[in-house]
């Protein structure tokens, strides 16, 4: 059955040897054969421009930002902020000032619980999330629930991977406060009809949480057109550093939260008797801030851009589309989800041979996959499986590595038998 992918526009094709010249870690072998890596849905490789973004900060400008009077501290806030400023642009965000620095998807999601959820939720309200979603958007709502007396519902998914659009619009209820969902699976690919979840939400005045921490490397996103509330994902998923990301918020929602960890740069000013709470989204950034981190992902967005995400969208498409087809046709090998939209990812199981049997196998022929249960185990449920083995694509990616991935399966059945 042919798939449909990310739509994209038409776009001149990309030199993807010289895009793979960009990535010093590309160029390796691994147990004597030359490295491919499929583990892009887990964390991306890093173009130069973002390590020299890096260690330029630390050979330049290496000092604390705000409030500091002398030259470096100075360029240090000039840059930090700057990375805001270009961020939002990235995402389409009406105002820099929607832009909060977090540690990742996983904290801007905690802050969005425990800021704007926590003080409006009380005993037999409802979260609604789906059931394709991550751990780091299942166990801060169970915590919530847990602390409040709260529900937590799931809207089903279907065997092809797909939200079952009908019975998420019946969950919709006058009890419900907060619906968060994933842009796009990290364990399956699906891209879910954001769009119309948001629409039928708003619809009935219930706002909405985005994990696009798979959507961001992928697609073009721009938070005022789908008008979500809140919009969350990590630098380390799209070619940037690790242990730093974004919340995006709607500056309404933001100017009504309370911050829930204290410390420095996120007041005005404190006495024992009383905090006053500093402007958002200094109020969400309490302590001395991932600075590196956030102009690391600066450049990551930067160097996005300029490759553009459509002839990123075409490349990586095509590269799915092999694959699903390939592997497919495997023997012994069965696809986990086929969802209509799919990017960057392909999970699958082999019959008889665990997926971290097949991982290690692939591993001594220098491919890198993922095999486990992806931090969704309540999807791995809803399949019948404790784990599968996951291909994830990124831009420096090519069909000659599919080739590898296929030849690694075939080696695989022969090793099982």
């Amino acid at each position: 059955m042919m798939r449909a992918f990310v739509e994209t526009a038409a776009a001149p094709a990309l030199d993807i040897d010289g895009v793979r010249s960009d990535f010093p870690a590309l160029h390796q072998q691994a147990h004597g054969k030359p490295l491919v890596y499929l583990d892009n849905a887990a964390t991306t490789q890093k173009p130069r421009a973002v390590i020299d973004a890096v260690q330029g900060f630390y050979e330049r400008d290496c000092a604390n930002v705000h409030r500091g009077v002398h030259l470096l501290s100075q360029r240090a806030t000039v840059a930090y902020e700057s990375s805001r400023t270009a961020i939002k642009a990235h995402i389409g965000a009406h105002d820099s000032r929607e832009i909060v620095f977090t540690r990742g998807t996983t904290e801007a999601i905690n802050l969005v619980a425990a800021s704007f959820a926590r003080p409006r939720i009380k005993p037999g309200d409802e979260i609604l999330i789906s059931a394709m979603e991550h751990h780091s958007n299942i166990v801060p709502w169970q915590l919530l629930c847990g602390e409040t007396g709260a529900k937590l519902r799931v809207i089903p998914i279907d065997d092809q991977g797909e939200i079952i659009l009908e019975e998420y619009e019946r969950l919709l209820t006058d009890r419900t406060r907060i619906v968060g969902f994933v842009h796009v699976s990290n364990a399956l690919g699906t891209v879910n009809p954001v769009h119309k979840m948001i629409e039928l939400a708003h619809d009935k005045g219930i706002p909405v949480l985005l994990d696009g921490a798979q959507a961001i490397p992928h697609m073009s996103i721009d938070v005022q057109e789908l008008d979500c509330d809140f919009y969350a994902f990590s630098a380390h998923k799209a070619y940037g550093p690790t242990g730093v990301g974004v919340l995006y918020g709607k500056r309404s929602h933001l100017l009504d939260m309370v911050p829930y960890q204290g410390g420095g740069d996120m007041i005005l000013s404190v006495t024992f008797e009383e905090t006053l709470y500093n402007e958002p989204p200094h109020r969400f950034e309490a302590g001395t801030p991932n600075i590196e981190g956030a102009i690391g992902l600066a450049a990551a967005l930067s160097y996005i851009g300029e490759l553009g995400l459509d002839r990123i969208a075409n490349h990586e498409n095509a590269l799915l589309e092999e694959a699903e087809h390939r592997v497919a046709e495997l023997p012994g090998v069965r696809l986990i989800g086929q969802p209509e939209h799919r990017a960057g990812a392909l999970s699958f199981v082999f019959d008889k041979v665990h997926p971290h049997d097949v991982g290690t196998i692939l591993d001594t022929e220098g491919i890198a996959v993922r095999a486990g249960h992806h931090c969704a185990q309540p999807l791995m449920l809803r399949y019948g499986v404790s784990a599968t083995v996951r291909a994830s694509f990124a831009v420096y990616n090519t069909h000659a590595e599919i080739d590898a991935l296929v030849r690694g399966l075939k080696r695989v059945s022969e090793v099982f038998g």
